[in-house]
């Protein structure tokens, strides 16, 4: 982002995680509070980085093992005489979906809670960052009206 700028920057889709990447705008004057509201959705977002990137890892994996294991027992090789990388049906691969959503359940179970505790932190934290700004625009307020 360029030096000038005061709002967060949201880059391209990574390439493992489809996540769009976040430059967070640090203010010049950041008070320890909205430090930690800044860190903690730093944090988070690498944790959401980190299990989507390898999430995405394995499922693209365990699908590519799944079509040659599918395709071999047809007696079919990966590429058919065109050169076009061969393909299953809806049917098919609905069996590997469900069989990766289900191998994956406790995963995904603990990531939405974790999801869950670091989103509350981050909007408590939110709501404490807007209450001391209103207080302080409050007072300023108070202070200028009284002159």
């Amino acid at each position: 982002p360029p030096a000038h700028s005061r709002n967060d920057w949201i880059g391209p889709p990574d390439k493992l995680s489809n996540l769009r990447p976040v430059v967070f705008y640090v203010p010049p004057k950041e008070s320890p509070l909205e430090r930690r509201l800044r860190e903690a959705r730093q944090e988070a977002q690498a944790c959401d980085q980190r299990f989507w990137a390898r999430h995405n890892r394995a499922f693209s994996q365990e699908k590519e093992e799944f079509i040659y294991s599918r395709l071999k027992a047809k007696g079919l090789e990966m590429r058919d005489e065109t050169g076009q990388k061969a393909t299953l049906n809806a049917e098919e691969m609905a069996d590997f979906y469900k069989d990766f959503l289900s191998k994956n359940f406790r995963k995904h179970m603990q990531y939405n809670r974790d999801w869950y505790k670091r989103n509350f932190t981050i909007t408590f934290l939110m709501g404490q960052v807007a209450l001391v700004r209103a207080l302080r625009w409050l007072r300023w307020k108070k202070k200028n009206v009284g002159n």
